[in-house]
């Protein structure tokens, strides 16, 4: 296997957004005075007594997530447009993308996401799932038709049709998923070894195409709903520092689908690797991919990072679709969900909840969205967090 990883056509300057985060400022004054620091709500965090920055130590008093973009996690923010916008069913308009050193799809197909404009000033930015292509096996959607997916566009968060969808009138970015690294990857990979280009990662490429796309069309949304299953499940963590770019000062809530981040030992570095993903987690957090190979510190940094980030985890206790790639028991994985969302919302009590149930099944928030749980359901749940109810952890 050879693994060319890309370069980008500008090199990555502490700089670059100053402009953009000029509003920053006023940003961390506000949540300093609102939280009180960044290691956990109180201040301080398990392991963290003393309040000195949570996973890794980390020292918040700088711009969210300046580390990611000194890495060059931002090296491709306002570099592509899209060749061509058309206007489909249902007033969602398609992005494509040329496939000439621009974004792509993983085995060659075109990139392309979708708009549709809603009746309000909120946003809700979608990331699809699709399995993954990693350095032990591939299986990932390589393309979707244009637009968003007829059956999926009548599906729980998706669906504008339901009166009872908490979304129903947000504007909407929607991002399929085809890159088979999880948002992340920016590498050429000989997967075969015979000298030919088989992979072409695009996933940091495509989500910073995406997102400048979604912030022209809407500069200034009131809040954020940041949504994604499975794959995008863990998409919407890459994509969040990428938002904040755009959107400094916005409030954002996310919902991780089924993509929690519970792995083994060095999985996790191999694949990042494989990807050339390394630059979406910071070099100085130690923590933020863990001894046990679990994406829980990683989850910690971001919320002790982002003050005005809010953040719930949906996931059934014995996910088959992420044990089937993973050696591990179904017991096994079932007590390391339930000590990860434990061990979240303990150190951020006011900004973190879990969605937990029984069973092997596989996301919740486009098919399974009236599954009842702990006396609520994904509906009641999201809209909860949305609108202010009593949003709180639940478990089978």
């Amino acid at each position: 296997m050879k693994l060319t990883p890309l370069k980008s056509k500008r090199a990555s300057t502490t700089s670059r957004h100053a402009g953009r985060h000029l509003p920053v400022v006023l940003y961390i004054l506000i949540a300093a005075a609102l939280v009180g620091g960044c290691g956990g709500d109180d201040g301080a965090s398990p392991g963290d007594p003393a309040g000195t920055g949570g996973a890794g130590g980390l020292d918040p008093a700088v711009a969210p997530f300046q580390e990611l973009y000194d890495q060059g996690m931002d090296r491709y923010v306002g570099m592509f447009s899209p060749t061509a916008s058309e206007t489909l069913d249902g007033g969602v308009v398609s992005h494509r993308f040329s496939t000439e050193g621009g974004p792509i799809c993983f085995t060659g197909e075109p990139f392309e996401m979708s708009t549709r404009d809603g009746n309000g000033e909120d946003l809700m930015v979608f990331m699809q799932g699709g399995g993954a292509c990693g350095p032990n096996g591939c299986d990932a959607v390589e393309s979707w038709p244009p637009g968003i997916p007829g059956p999926l566009a009548m599906m729980g968060l998706l669906n504008a049709s339901d009166p009872d969808n908490p979304v129903r009138d947000y504007d909407v970015a929607y991002l399929p998923y085809c890159d088979g690294s999880m948002w992340s990857g920016d590498a050429d990979v000989d997967a075969d070894g015979d000298g030919a280009t088989d992979y072409q990662f695009r996933g940091l490429m495509n989500l910073s195409a995406s997102i400048d796309v979604i912030a022209e069309a809407y500069p200034a949304p009131s809040r954020i709903l940041l949504a994604g299953n499975s794959a995008g499940g863990f998409g919407v963590h890459h994509a969040l520092p990428i938002l904040r770019i755009h959107y400094p000062d916005v409030e954002i809530e996310m919902i991780n689908d089924s993509g929690v981040g519970i792995s083994v030992p060095g999985a996790w570095e191999e694949t990042n690797a494989y990807w050339n993903a390394s630059a979406m987690y910071p070099e100085s957090c130690a923590d933020c991919i863990g001894a046990d190979g679990n994406l829980t510190g990683f989850h910690s940094y971001q919320l002790d990072q982002d003050p005005l980030l809010r953040t719930g985890f949906m996931s059934t206790k014995q996910d088959g679709v992420v044990l089937e790639r993973l050696p591990m028991s179904p017991e096994a994985y079932e007590a390391e969900v339930v000590a990860a969302m434990a061990e979240l919302e303990a150190a951020h009590p006011d900004r973190f909840r879990s969605f937990v149930a029984d069973g092997d099944g596989h996301t919740f928030i486009l098919q399974d969205f009236d599954r009842e749980v702990g006396g609520t359901t994904p509906r009641r749940w999201i809209e909860d967090l949305l609108n202010g109810g009593a949003w709180v952890s639940v478990s089978d």
